[in-house]
């Protein structure tokens, strides 16, 4: 096990294996949520099991070999939804199209990493804005999933309103969301897959869904998804607002948990560390692939902090997290047969997580002040990541204006506001 420096690392082999189990439990909720929200795009939902755990599998194992950190990576909350729920039903693009600005966003990604280029990006924007990015985020899967159990419904008087919480698979979701919430407060490992199938099997037992005749079977194909992008279609300069989005959002996302679990570990000195920089870099190249393989973007789960916290220090325990990866494979009845009230819980607690970034926000700058709000409140009222992005940094860069302070303001929220402004008034 020289491979992975177990005593430099200060741990051991059943050490890493332990931790590896704890964060494969932890994430392994990815592979139904991510399935049922990219499906409700027109996607074979039989392949995008497959193709989410294959993701899954390659991206860590990039990761393992080329960072030797204990993180494991997967299809990312947030930019899935904003595929489906944004792009597909909410610009009316095809799903082929949507995975070409995966694509075509994800060779970007590649070259920023790349180049001192990724550096500036995230150096000239202010950290809360980034934070408020990413609460943004959370507010928009959140109201996603309160609506897919329909908790909130479309009224015609008020837009929305409350749904009739007295509906049997309404009444499934709120016990869901429940026991997902006390199992996390509780610090279960694995919470969101016990409460998924804790659910599920209630639902069997109630006569509420169907129990599958077996629970194994051969994995599926991916054809239905391979190489389904269209790239054509996303060469113009309206997508330049959703491929920016899309750009934006892997490498705050990536910086963000690589970051958080660092500090927790102990894995990385700085941002300037090597393991930092190979972690980005493993991550770019698996963001990469997923396009092809007609997922979205891959990026390093928060999830891995429950093998970190089980002493996970080393690429051993994301190999065995990869390894895990493929049992969900020969499990395709069982994923099947998971009711949609099992799975959308998981949006609106993930969401939560993210919205609670707006505590670290000084909000004694009015700039950021307002910003944070329109990033925060647009994302979900106008049901697009962009367009919440997009008017955030504009109230911000209006603000700085206002306030004389254009010379204090940074360049790359100046870019965004020029590029909301083509976005808004003449695109």
């Amino acid at each position: 096990m020289d491979l992975f420096k177990l005593k430099e690392h200060d741990t051991n082999v059943k050490t890493e294996v332990i931790a590896g189990i704890s964060t494969f439990l932890a994430m392994l909720y990815i592979i139904p949520v991510n399935a049922a929200i990219m499906s409700e795009a027109g996607m074979p939902y039989d392949a995008l099991v497959t193709a989410t755990a294959l993701m899954t599998i390659i991206a860590t194992l990039l990761n393992v070999f080329w960072s030797n950190t204990p993180v494991a990576m997967s299809v990312g909350m947030g930019l899935n939804a904003f595929f489906t729920f944004g792009l597909v039903k909410g610009m009316g693009m095809t799903w082929q199209t949507a995975l070409g600005v995966e694509v075509v966003s994800s060779v970007l990604y590649v070259l920023v990493t790349l180049t001192p280029l990724r550096r500036w990006l995230v150096e000239t924007m202010p950290l809360d804005f980034k934070r408020a990015v990413s609460a943004g985020i959370g507010a928009f899967i959140s109201f996603i999933g309160l609506e897919q159990l329909h908790i909130i419904v479309k009224s015609d008087a008020t837009l929305v309103t409350l749904g009739n919480l007295k509906e049997t698979p309404v009444l499934m979701g709120i016990f869901a969301l429940l026991l997902s919430l006390l199992l996390l407060l509780r610090n279960v490992r694995g919470a969101f897959i016990v409460s998924i199938a804790v659910t599920t099997g209630l639902a069997w037992i109630l006569g509420i869904s169907e129990l599958p005749k077996t629970f194994v079977s051969m994995p599926a194909s991916i054809s239905p998804l391979f190489f389904q992008m269209d790239i054509v279609a996303v060469l113009k300069w309206s997508m330049i607002p959703v491929l920016l989005t899309f750009l934006i959002t892997d490498i705050f996302d990536t910086l963000g948990t690589l970051t958080g679990l660092g500090l927790r570990a102990g894995l990385f000195e700085g941002n300037r560390s090597v393991a930092l920089e190979k972690s980005i870099q493993a991550d770019a190249a698996g963001t990469f692939l997923s396009g092809f393989a007609g997922v979205t973007s891959t990026t390093p789960f928060i999830e891995s902090a429950a093998g970190v916290e089980a002493g996970g220090r080393t690429g051993l325990t994301a190999l065995v997290t990869a390894l895990l990866f493929i049992l969900p494979l020969f499990a395709l009845p069982f994923f099947k047969s998971i009711p949609s009230f099992a799975i959308y819980p998981v949006l609106i607690l993930v969401g939560t997580m993210m919205f609670s970034e707006l505590r670290a926000i000084n909000y004694d700058d009015p700039a950021m002040q307002y910003s944070t709000f329109f990033t925060v409140i647009g994302m979900p009222l106008t049901y697009s990541i962009t367009d919440g992005l997009m008017l955030g940094a504009l109230v911000y860069v209006v603000v700085k204006v206002m306030n004389n302070e254009i010379k204090e303001t940074s360049k790359g929220m100046m870019v965004l506001a020029g590029i909301g402004i083509l976005l808004f008034f003449f695109l």
